[in-house]
């Protein structure tokens, strides 16, 4: 795929199954997570693959979350079944490193531009994937189950695998308004 082609036409995919990424696919997503903008070298994030039994325990994070959330026992299943709408998830966390030119919001960013770069590496090589985050992202629960502190921030989980549709590409929209020149 054409690297414009990619960008103009970046799509998530909420449906994906089976297969997830393959050992190759998945070194190429990380390595093109490395290529992140990262101002001093500094590395600023942590990926956790969760697959497999992985699933089962961020399921378990998940329910942890839900009642301490104090939901009910459809919110409680849901948010066990929450992990496996993929076969593979990267929980992309910003760790944050003290630095006198680099403050932690830059740090945060280059997570973030991580995290869309292997999506964009995901969707390159025929992947589906689908960039959440959400209430439980900040929940202290899954924080401390995270080893997540200080300045340190979950970014979003990247939800990987074989799109189950055909996601419908959204029209261009006129961003004309949001643009000006100094």
């Amino acid at each position: 795929m054409h690297a414009l082609e990619l960008l103009t036409q970046r799509q998530s995919c909420p449906r994906l199954a089976e297969p997830g990424p393959n050992a190759e696919q998945l070194a190429l997503i990380l390595e093109a997570a490395s290529r992140a903008p990262d101002h001093m070298g500094l590395m600023p994030w942590e990926f956790v693959i969760v697959e497999g039994l992985g699933q089962q325990r961020l399921s378990d994070i998940f329910v942890d979350v839900a009642k301490a959330n104090n939901s009910d026992e459809e919110g409680i299943r849901k948010s066990a079944k929450m992990p496996t709408r993929a076969p593979m998830i990267i929980a992309v966390i910003a760790r944050v490193s003290e630095h006198p030119k680099v403050p932690a919001w830059e740090q945060h960013v280059s997570a973030g531009c991580a995290i869309m770069a292997m999506q964009m590496a995901a969707q390159a090589q025929g992947l589906g994937a689908i960039w959440r985050t959400g209430s439980y992202s900040w929940h202290p629960k899954l924080k401390e189950a995270l080893a997540i502190e200080g300045d340190d921030k979950l970014v979003g989980f990247l939800y990987l695998g074989t799109p189950a549709i055909s996601p419908k590409i959204k029209p261009s929209r006129d961003i004309s308004a949001k643009v000006r020149y100094l």
